[in-house]
């Protein structure tokens, strides 16, 4: 593929997420992606033969991958486990306050309206949850209980990120964040 057809692309791939974490997969139709990227038609065909669930999938991949790089970034920086994960939430909390509080996690929508009937979708979302999951339990090594407190963190990161949304607050994040911090320091290993 050449420079114009991976910026073609990239183009669909970029319209797909911002209709997807706006409006929820139903509310990215391949007309609406058509027309948000200025791309033909036939384009979409041709970089994604499988049609719509390859185009989201490829999508929640992709923004997943980007949400994980931040991850990775903040690990390098963050002298504790708890500074970690508050900055995830800020990193977070102004990816949904710059975008008008449309933006809240590029996963959790597709997940809750196709995970059970698309097993593409259902695989490119756990994909995704299972990498961030490995990004937190690799902040938390050594803890004989990593595996359950990054399964907890994401669900209320994830908590947080809906509810900061429905709210249009930084407050949630604000509040899950301190108690994560609290409960980390409670359960921290002997």
């Amino acid at each position: 593929m050449g420079q114009k057809g991976a910026e073609t692309r990239d183009r669909l791939l970029d319209a797909t997420q911002e209709l997807i974490e706006a409006g929820g997969y139903f509310g990215a139709g391949l007309n609406q992606v058509i027309a948000a990227s200025g791309a033909p038609r036939g384009s979409l065909y041709f970089h994604f033969p499988g049609g719509k669930d390859q185009l989201v999938g490829e999508s929640v991949r992709r923004a997943g991958g980007m949400i994980g790089d931040a991850l990775g970034g903040l690990a390098g920086s963050s002298p504790s486990v708890a500074e970690f994960v508050d900055g995830v939430l800020r990193h977070l909390g102004d990816r949904l306050e710059e975008s008008g509080w449309r933006k809240g996690c590029p996963v959790a929508t597709v997940a809750l309206e196709m995970a059970a009937t698309s097993d593409p979708l259902h695989e490119a979302c756990s994909e995704v949850y299972a990498s961030w999951q490995e990004a937190l339990r690799a902040q938390l090594s050594g803890r004989p209980d990593a595996d359950d407190l990054a399964v907890t963190v994401l669900a209320l990161v994830e908590g947080a990120l809906l509810l900061a949304r429905a709210h249009r607050s930084r407050g949630p994040l604000d509040s899950v964040s301190r108690q994560i911090g609290a409960l980390l320091a409670l359960t921290r290993p002997a």
